[in-house]
């Protein structure tokens, strides 16, 4: 009968030793690899920051296509949301938006909308990037309307005289319009005013305009770009996709949505990495290896950066100043597109917004708060402004009145010396309080979007702010 001895001390201790050397040589090789290719790495992470927001436009637009409706076609929104609804993040009840999706390579289309001197409307063009190449309305063109030539980017010809030219850099294009609403009583005029909006397809050297219905499902869409999990949202599915498909995604759609020309430097990038425009990827296991963990860390910093508090001014933050023109910024152009997908210009609207009050410290439904402002400091705005109130779920806060927001289209009552208090709470104020009461849930964090239409250059650049959210209790 025979018996294994256990190893010696010295005998454990030079198999320790042996495993501790492996393993330090394969630390030391995989560090030496991280460093020489860390170029390629960072490399992954810019291409993938900057293919973002076409990738997710195109993964938006296949969803639309299926829960929405064809595209080519404008879509009326007639109401506003309530606490139930749940389709996007922070929701206004300001305006009532027109909206559509539209393929360049199936036009030119005439985009037209009725004199409107009654409320104020805005009707943004997004390209593929998700940069603003056009907002035609009562800032950019007046109240008087217009007739307008929207064409992609490859067109040439003569616009009819009477039209205005809208050329779009890329084959997607993106309208989301809004139409001032004084609240629900409103509906009827604004519906009226909607309907002035209108979208044709212009018949190639005629001087008016024919009318064609277009269905451009997402059967109609080559495999690649169809929306694969329909019931997901689209910041989803871009998770979900792996590298190797979201770049072949991007290199597809950037033959119809060509890069600006200020992105020369980055596209020279993205051929360092196997990646150009219509062509498939040409990539190594080692390529494929660096750009994954490029993307991972974008990915990482980026969420990471979106969760960070700002406190801001008072306790208020603002987007950037440059939303809907980018440029090259494309880790900003990368954040919006991720959180705010279909930001307006900061010169049609400013969204501050308020997670703390005036003492840094979470704004709560357990507390009381009053939003004051002095006499002479309200929101500088040329059009209209608003405050509302989500949950710390960023949708609107179910209350008996149904009341989401206050603004100047509300019969506020103002103080005796012009200043306006708006009193934010759970509980119901006293009766000469009421009518500035912007109720919220007991007991839950909330938070305040402040939204300023056409808002003044004291506003946009930074001389006024909003005032901080004074704590009662």
């Amino acid at each position: 009968m025979s018996t294994v001895m256990p190893l010696s001390s010295a005998r454990r201790r030079r198999a320790w030793l042996r495993g501790l050397i492996a393993w330090l040589v394969i630390v030391v090789l995989v560090a030496a690899l991280l460093f020489s290719q860390r170029d390629r790495i960072v490399a992954g992470a810019e291409a993938y920051l900057y293919g973002y927001p076409l990738v997710i436009m195109a993964v938006t637009r296949s969803q639309a296509a299926l829960s929405v409706g064809p595209e080519n076609q404008l879509r009326r929104v007639r109401q506003f949301p309530d606490a139930s609804f749940k389709g996007v993040v922070r929701p206004n009840v300001d305006t009532l938006y027109t909206t559509a999706f539209i393929d360049m390579a199936q036009g030119p289309w005439v985009f037209e909308m009725a004199a409107n001197d009654q409320r104020y409307e805005v009707m943004p063009f997004m390209d593929a990037w998700t940069n603003v190449f056009a907002a035609p309305g009562t800032r950019a063109s007046g109240t008087g309307g217009g007739k307008f030539l929207l064409v992609g980017p490859t067109w040439r010809g003569t616009v009819p005289q009477g039209m205005r030219l809208l050329q779009s850099p890329t084959r997607i294009v993106w309208l989301i319009g809004r139409t001032q609403t004084h609240g629900t009583a409103d509906y009827p005029l604004v519906h009226r005013l909607q309907d002035g909006v209108t979208l044709q397809r212009w018949a190639d050297g005629a001087t008016g305009s024919v009318t064609h219905r277009v269905t451009h499902g997402a059967a109609a869409q080559p495999a690649w770009q169809a929306s694969a999990e329909p019931t997901r949202p689209p910041f989803e599915q871009v998770q979900a996709l792996s590298t190797e498909a979201f770049f072949t995604r991007l290199a597809a759609l950037m033959v119809d949505n060509p890069a600006a020309a200020a992105d020369g430097p980055m596209l020279a990038r993205l051929s360092s990495l196997g990646i150009t425009p219509g062509q498939p990827l040409r990539w190594s296991l080692l390529d494929r290896w660096c750009v994954s963990l490029g993307r991972w860390v974008a990915d990482f910093k980026l969420a990471r950066e979106l969760k960070k508090p700002r406190q801001g001014v008072r306790g208020w933050s603002t987007p950037p100043r440059n939303l809907g023109q980018y440029g090259i910024d494309y880790a900003t152009r990368a954040g919006v597109a991720m959180v705010g997908l279909g930001a307006n210009l900061a010169a049609d609207a400013l969204y501050p917004n308020a997670q703390v009050d005036g003492q840094g410290e979470p704004l709560d439904g357990s507390r009381r708060y009053r939003l004051h402002f002095k006499a002479g400091e309200l929101p500088p705005v040329k059009a209209f402004w608003s405050v509302t109130a989500y949950g710390a779920d960023d949708y609107l806060i179910a209350n008996p009145m149904q009341r989401y927001a206050l603004g100047d289209r509300d019969p506020l009552v103002f103080n005796a010396d012009g200043s306006l208090d708006l009193w934010i709470q759970a509980d119901e104020p006293a009766a000469d309080k009421k009518n500035n009461w912007l109720p919220v849930k007991a007991g839950a964090r909330f938070l305040l979007n402040a939204r300023l239409y056409w808002p003044e250059d004291a506003a946009l650049d930074g001389r006024w702010g909003m005032p901080a959210v004074e704590r009662l209790h």
